[in-house]
């Protein structure tokens, strides 16, 4: 049985909340997805990717919107080599210096080292309303993904 995460994650890829921030976030998060199996906020020691799993469906280039899933598994390999602590790399679609975070994923997608997580949420979206409030509690902007496992 697949099982549905939605999941947030911070805007910078590098920054982490206190671990007192994520508990409030965490609890905040239960409020909103009542009926969710579990809520979690996670912390890694390095950069992860944060994939929409089922979900995925193409990756562009933030630069001039081609096509970047020929060359974004090269340039994934490349970085991950190094832990993600440098997600630049230069596209060869049009020769610019793109962020790997900041590519135009079809279904959303994101690097962090902290995500706060709503296992099974079992709600259709949250509004734009609530994702303020969960950002304005972490303290930055997120970024949201779906994902299907």
């Amino acid at each position: 049985m697949s099982e549905t995460i939605m999941r947030y994650v911070p805007a910078d890829p590098y920054w982490q909340p206190s671990p007192a921030v994520a508990d409030s976030a965490a609890s905040l998060l239960k409020t909103i997805a009542t009926k969710a199996d579990e809520v979690t906020a996670s912390f890694e020691d390095e950069v992860r990717f944060y994939d929409p799993g089922e979900n995925w469906s193409g990756v562009e280039c933030s630069a001039c919107g081609a096509d970047a899933e020929e060359w974004w598994g090269d340039a994934m390999d490349a970085a991950s080599a190094d832990g993600f602590k440098d997600l630049n790399t230069e596209a060869p679609c049009c020769g610019g210096t793109v962020s790997l975070n900041d590519l135009r994923y079809i279904w959303p997608a994101a690097f962090g080292r902290f995500a706060l997580e709503a296992r099974n949420p079992d709600i259709a979206d949250t509004t734009e309303e609530q994702d303020l409030k969960i950002a304005e509690c972490v303290g930055t902007p997120l970024r949201k993904i779906w994902a299907r496992y």
